[in-house]
């Protein structure tokens, strides 16, 4: 199980050295990212709270739909990170993914429940039930029948691959993706700073709400 993020960096973008990676192609986090990684990660996070669908800082002018949030600022800095630092609820694309190493099957987040609500595996780990994340065409769903978890790659097809594992397991895999997203966090504390100086405090506070971890000790000062 790896936490994954779904590209969204603006085309055209400049502000920063990013990857070049395919736009809404899933980004595995983790501590193991290149500086450049690092920083088309942060694009897309705040690409995806930039106030439009196309994940561009000139959608909206203020950056939040209802239109009664702080204005934007004329910095391209400040303003590209607008949404991000302003907004209530934050999106951030993408989920746990899943492979079976012993088959190849892996489970791909869906559209309706991305990394900020990751934690709705622990709930489903305790609570069992069933856990939807998305819908046609492809509808990812996880059940739970007694000790077993069910991830079906797609519940829309009757011949769907099915990745079974018991709730003892998902749990260790639970625990395992929560630290590949505190050590991603944890490079991003580090990279902020030294990227983008004089933005990075309210960045790193806005990363951490995003992925519903505790914000970690401000990376050293450039």
């Amino acid at each position: 199980m790896r936490p994954v993020l779904e590209v969204l960096v603006p085309d055209g973008f400049d502000l920063w050295r990013v990857a070049e990676l395919e736009r809404f192609a899933l980004l595995p986090l983790g501590g193991d990212l290149s500086p450049a990684e690092v920083g088309a990660a942060v694009a897309s996070i705040a690409g995806w709270n930039a106030g439009d669908s196309d994940g561009n800082s000139d959608g909206n002018s203020d950056g939040n739909s209802d239109g009664d949030g702080p204005p934007r600022p004329a910095d391209p800095l400040a303003s590209f990170f607008h949404g991000l630092v302003t907004l209530e609820d934050l999106l951030v694309a993408g989920g746990l993914q899943v492979t079976d190493t012993s088959t190849g099957v892996t489970f791909r987040p869906g559209c309706c429940d991305g990394l900020e609500d990751w934690r709705d595996w622990y709930r489903f780990a305790d609570g069992g039930g069933l856990l939807g994340f998305g819908h046609e065409p492809v509808s990812p769903l996880a059940e739970c029948v007694g000790s077993t978890v069910r991830l079906t790659v797609n519940a829309d097809e009757d011949d769907s691959p099915v990745i079974e594992l018991s709730v003892t397991e998902l749990r260790t895999l639970l625990d395992a993706a929560e630290r590949h997203l505190a050590d991603f966090l944890a490079l991003a504390t580090d990279w902020l700073p030294r990227h983008l100086p004089g933005h990075h405090a309210p960045v790193i506070a806005a990363l951490a709400r995003a992925l519903d971890l505790p914000a970690p000790a401000p990376g050293p000062q450039p």
